[in-house]
């Protein structure tokens, strides 16, 4: 019984990969992001382009 919960285990973290991966690229982003749009001024275009480049990593077939 201790194989097949290991095998599905690892079938699991197979399938999820791709996603894991981008998400841990784009959050940190996206807080990066969120910090500086409280900058006046500029905060807010930056923070759009941020946004959209974290955009296509999500994209990325992994």
């Amino acid at each position: 019984m201790k194989h097949v919960k290991m095998i599905m285990l690892l079938a699991l973290l197979c399938l999820a990969q791709g996603c894991v991966l981008t998400k841990i690229v784009t959050v940190p982003m996206r807080l990066g992001a969120a910090v500086i749009s409280i900058v006046p001024g500029v905060g807010n275009p930056v923070h759009d382009a941020i946004d959209e480049a974290a955009e296509v990593v999500d994209k990325v077939p992994i």
